[in-house]
């Protein structure tokens, strides 16, 4: 053995022998974040814009194949999107628990430029390709957290992400360290109802029949569970990050065609390009 080989095996077996060392490299190892590879991104698309792909019903009524040639953020079950038409976003992220818990294998196989996933789930994701981990702060929705439902904004998402109440705020949090200053939304409705053959129980939705809030019926369709999304507390979430972006001269859109979404300045999708 060469004392190159001797070094490692000395530093191995000190590792070994102290718990507390080895836990905190093992727990960083299955939970820690990519920051080297989120910092590789930042203000790379300074001065562009790009499109956060909501996933109302009014996304069936726009013509995605004009984004071929934009930068898209897509969340959750777009997959079904690009079952229909073929359309796949450059950056896929998802947040809630309850879209990684029924969707594992679809999440697995899908395919896009860049994903990005809380490094909690770490453990479901097989298929690493172009996949960035980041640390997510989940306090908003810990009532024990003293930023239970408190907006919060990081513009560092190589340290942290702050959650929101929707992913969309996941999507502007990294929107913003991308460098991007125009956003511009779609598929925003901003509307639910919850069927009442639903099952209720607490903040805990799950359905029985057909979804009818999202551009797919099996969006979260029989047997999905999603959370109630609580629309007021995204809206004052909107109007402090609206806030955050005027200050560095950036701008969020609202292109979304009809819904109930007035924080944002509106302008019609087509439009974008003429």
């Amino acid at each position: 053995m060469n004392a190159k080989e001797q070094l490692k095996s000395f530093i191995n077996f000190l590792i070994r022998s102290i718990p507390g060392i080895y836990k905190v490299i093992d727990v960083k190892k299955k939970f820690g974040h990519n920051k080297k590879n989120i910092r590789a991104l930042r203000d790379k698309y300074y001065g562009k814009r790009c499109f956060i792909i909501g996933n109302g019903p009014s996304l069936n009524k726009i013509d995605l194949s004009l984004l071929k040639d934009e930068y898209t953020f897509g969340v959750n079950s777009i997959f079904l999107k690009t079952d229909e038409n073929g359309f796949s976003p450059t950056f896929y992220i998802v947040e809630d628990r309850h879209v990684m818990n029924d969707n594992k294998e679809r999440i697995n196989k899908y395919n896009a430029n860049i994903k990005f996933f809380p490094s909690i789930y770490k453990k479901f994701i097989k298929n690493r390709k172009g996949t960035i981990f980041f640390k997510m702060d989940s306090g908003y929705y810990n009532k024990t957290s003293p930023f239970f439902c408190i907006p919060r904004f990081s513009p560092d998402a190589s340290d942290v992400i702050y959650c929101g109440q929707s992913v969309t705020m996941i999507n502007l949090q990294l929107a913003y360290y991308l460098g991007f200053t125009k956003i511009y939304l779609i598929g925003m409705d901003h509307s639910y109802s919850i069927p009442r053959d639903a099952i209720v129980n607490g903040e805990q939705i799950e359905s029985t029949s057909s979804d009818p809030n999202h551009f797919h019926p099996d969006y979260f369709g029989k047997g999905k569970k999603w959370h109630d999304p609580h629309l007021d507390r995204v809206e004052r979430t909107y109007m402090y990050y609206r806030i955050v972006f005027e200050a560095k001269n950036r701008e969020i859109i609202n292109a979304t065609t009809g819904g109930q979404l007035e924080i944002f300045k509106r302008m019609d999708f087509n439009s974008l390009f003429l």
